[in-house]
């Protein structure tokens, strides 16, 4: 990834990341776990379903730059960087999360889950500061746009977050959102 790839990406895993602490800071246990309904996940879960995709994508591009490039697929998955680039907004269109990245309540604390958000984002920073392989040229599918480059993925991730941080205003914007006399900041 060149100079101005790696600003971007970093300013972008930046701040997604502080977008969604400033937007769960200081909620009540009650306001973490509130459902919208029996089919929507609560904060808490939204919050776990990043940690665990964060880890899970982040692995996969590793394993992916491992292996040998694919040139061939450059041109074909460039077409695909709006679909990148316009995640978050696409609320509108809902994805169904892989098994693997589903919220199982592996942290029943809200400060444990938060710090585990901020280390699985420190590693991905990391990644993205030391790594000097071609993304542009390893590949693998997202389960709607198909074929995506291991910078666009990372990409996916900040955009991922972002996407999320819309659920989370939208759990908090729900007019029983109203726990223990005070209404969620949002």
């Amino acid at each position: 990834m060149d100079v101005g790839e790696r600003e971007f990406l970093v300013a972008e895993l930046v701040g997604s990341e502080d977008r969604l602490l400033r937007a769960v800071d200081g909620l009540s246990v009650a306001q973490w776990n509130f459902r919208e309904g029996p089919e929507r996940w609560s904060i808490a879960e939204i919050v776990e379903h990043l940690v665990v995709f964060e880890e899970f994508i982040r692995g996969a591009v590793q394993r992916v730059l491992a292996e040998v490039g694919e040139p061939e697929k450059r041109a074909s998955v460039a077409a695909k960087e709006s679909l990148v680039l316009g995640l978050a907004e696409s609320r509108g269109t809902r994805f169904v999360a892989r098994e693997a990245a589903r919220p199982m309540g592996r942290w029943a604390d809200a400060a444990e889950l938060v710090g585990e958000l901020k280390k699985a984002r420190a590693r991905t920073l990391a990644f993205v500061a030391e790594e000097r392989g071609d993304l542009r040229e390893h590949f693998f599918a997202h389960i709607v746009f198909g074929d995506l480059d291991c910078y666009q993925w990372l990409v996916v991730l900040a955009r991922h977050m972002d996407r999320h941080l819309r659920q989370v205003e939208e759990v908090m914007g729900d007019p029983r959102f109203l726990v223990d006399g005070e209404k969620a900041r949002g």
